[in-house]
């Protein structure tokens, strides 16, 4: 394990970051929209980025190394703390961590043993994207996405929704069933004993039958809203954003009566990063309103720092629209592990993957 960095020194030229798309751009993909120019010009450090689709991806890129970053989210982020793949953050080398939503300084998914691995970033729930074509008003339930139905134009659901690839979507699954079947007496969605687990991968090989497929890269999905005639499904505000934007087909975007799963993200330094003084310099600018505020408009987040909300490429309105007033109606994302407390013995996530792959294959 690294020691803690005590005080930053003269930049190494580089910063390679590992990020899901969306969340570090440099006026490529549309001028407004740059965060990373200016940190290059005051720094002397370069940005490389490296984008993944899913935690999963995100884990094995930093454990393989070479990395200085990551955007980690909850199911990702204590597997790496775990692995002693990422290092304890010096908060006092962070000037504005005192501004971050205090939701969030101390969270569990990146905060051990009250030491902090990683400067929080952004967050959000994944919402239930729809063809607002389809349905005038927005859908009340999820049970749009799992349950075979007729739609608001009178044709089935069948082969129009998608899910998520990640095997964390079981959790999806739970929670419908939190409110669906309370019998089961789930409370949490990422804690299920072997019964309720056993429930919500039983919905899932019932969704298998309406899905026309599941989705793992946030471009691919923006396509089959636009041409595939996928017209439902969980997604990021990202695809939102990205569809109105392109303006060839009407999207609503809501979070349902059953409420959402989400994922707030925290940048973690890889315990060997190869450029630890541009690294914290990163860190530091992660929480400027530049970054904070131009990655939740361009993203469709809500900031980690809530006084960005006033930048005027976001807006208290543009924070609103995000969702900053659903934190809590979120289950965020985090790893599920083998003992849940509380004596009770849960299902860890290697058994999620196991099933969730399963199911997708169509066992």
């Amino acid at each position: 394990q690294a020691d803690m960095v005590t005080s930053i020194g003269a930049g190494e030229g580089e910063v390679s970051i590992v990020a899901w798309p969306g969340y570090i751009e440099r006026g490529e993909s549309d001028p407004n929209y740059d965060w990373v120019t200016g940190f290059e010009k005051e720094t002397g450090c370069k940005v490389t980025i490296k984008t993944a689709g899913s935690s999963d991806e995100m884990v094995s890129l930093m454990n393989a190394g070479g990395f200085d970053l990551v955007t980690a989210s909850g199911d990702a982020s204590l597997r790496l703390i775990a692995g002693g793949t990422v290092q304890e953050i010096n908060t006092s080398l962070i000037k504005d961590y005192g501004k971050i939503d205090p939701r969030l300084q101390s969270a569990v998914w990146h905060t051990v043993n009250g030491k902090h691995y990683g400067v929080p970033w952004q967050w959000g729930a994944n919402v239930l994207m729809y063809n607002a074509d389809v349905w005038e008003n927005a859908p009340q339930s999820w049970s749009v996405v799992f349950e075979e139905q007729t739609l608001p134009d009178g044709k089935s659901n069948k082969n129009r929704v998608q899910a998520y690839y990640g095997p964390i979507y079981v959790a999806d699954a739970a929670l419908y069933l939190m409110t669906n079947k309370p019998e089961l007496g789930i409370t949490d969605p990422y804690e299920l004993t072997k019964p309720q687990f056993d429930a919500a991968i039983d919905l899932l090989r019932q969704q298998r039958q309406i899905v026309n497929k599941y989705w793992g890269d946030a471009a691919a999905q923006v396509d089959d809203f636009t041409t595939e005639g996928v017209v439902a499904s969980t997604s990021w505000p990202y695809q939102v954003n990205t569809l109105r934007a392109g303006g060839k087909v009407k999207i609503g975007s809501t979070v349902p009566k059953e409420g959402a799963t989400g994922w707030a993200d925290t940048t973690m330094m890889h315990a060997q990063a190869p450029h630890p003084n541009c690294a914290y310099m990163w860190l530091n600018h992660s929480l400027s309103a530049n970054a904070q505020a131009g990655t939740a408009a361009w993203f469709g987040s809500v900031p980690a720092v809530p006084e960005t909300c006033s930048d005027p490429i976001l807006t208290d309105a543009g924070c609103k629209i995000n969702g900053i007033q659903n934190f809590a109606r979120i289950h965020f994302w985090k790893t599920p592990v083998a003992n849940c407390g509380g004596g009770r013995e849960c299902v860890p996530y290697r058994d999620w993957v196991a099933a969730y792959q399963a199911v997708q294959s169509g066992q």
